[in-house]
């Protein structure tokens, strides 16, 4: 695939397309034009611009082509998996996963996603001094800060991040980094979804905060229904199906049940590394 010249982020307007649906629309049915490549991602991420009636929107367009083969998950996958995570949080009623769509593009079939004019929030991280987080922060542990000293990582006690935490835990985000959270005005959403979805348990995220703690009513409610709209032939199941496999269909549904047994925010199994690396 050729490089696309990098070009500043937001250099495209978004015309008309404040609504999820609209959004929808436009991605799926719009002509998409390359206008730079974002680099410093492992896979193929590219700026674009996509037009239709008069709308226009900046967006992120990841091949399939551009996927590096990975040995845990099958290879040509994960922009279906990204477009999981957006049906998924649409279904929560959260909107915490921007508008995204599978559709042919410049470089062959991708994900496209609207481009969030926003940024990696520092107020929702930090390390800090000290063994207990102030009030206000959760802690995630401690980390090497250099010449033999640590710190604690926390994250905002922050309702949107606790949904989050909640998504991540049923589609099972196996790399939910501070730099996949984007703040815009009062809304908080997180990218980067390709390697969700796993039918074995992966989750590594820096939402550690509320582990083992119940989870809020809010959760709850959403919980049951999502395992609803997984029911038979709900919507919801059948949409994952045409996106992730059988058995991984299967296993949202196991972690939504075994939340709402538990009634918890799930805790680090020590099978896996419960941090993604780097974790910014």
């Amino acid at each position: 695939m050729p490089a696309a010249e990098r070009i500043p982020a937001g250099s495209v307007s978004s015309v008309g397309v404040d609504a999820s649906a609209g959004a929808v629309d436009l991605l799926t049915r719009g002509e998409l034009t390359v206008r730079g490549r974002i680099p410093g991602a492992s896979n193929a991420v590219l700026y674009c611009s996509v037009s239709y009636e008069g709308r226009e929107a900046a967006c992120v367009y990841k091949p399939v082509a551009g996927e590096r083969p990975l040995w845990d998950f099958p290879d040509g996958t994960l922009a279906q998996r990204e477009v999981a995570a957006y049906e998924v949080s649409e279904a929560t009623g959260w909107g915490l996963v921007p508008p995204t769509v599978l559709r042919d593009g410049p470089h062959g079939e991708g994900m496209c996603q609207l481009w969030i004019e926003g940024s990696a929030d520092a107020e929702l991280l930090a390390l800090v001094e000290g063994d207990e987080p102030a009030d206000g922060w959760k802690a995630i542990g401690f980390a090497d800060v250099g010449e033999g000293r640590t710190a604690l990582l926390v994250h905002a006690d922050d309702e949107r991040l606790r949904r989050l935490a909640v998504l991540d835990a049923v589609i099972n985000n196996a790399d939910r980094k501070g730099g996949h959270l984007l703040t815009d005005a009062d809304r908080l959403y997180g990218i980067d979804h390709g390697v969700t979805f796993n039918a074995e348990d992966k989750l590594r995220t820096l939402l550690w905060g509320w582990a083992g703690e119940p989870l809020t009513s809010e959760a709850v409610g959403v919980l049951e229904s999502l395992r609803d709209a997984l029911d038979g032939d709900a919507p919801l199941g059948l949409r994952l199906g045409e996106l992730i496999t059988g058995a991984e269909v299967d296993a949202v549904r196991a972690r939504i049940a075994a939340l709402l047994a538990n009634g918890k925010h799930p805790v680090p199994g020590g099978e896996w590394p419960a941090i993604p690396w780097p974790p910014v």
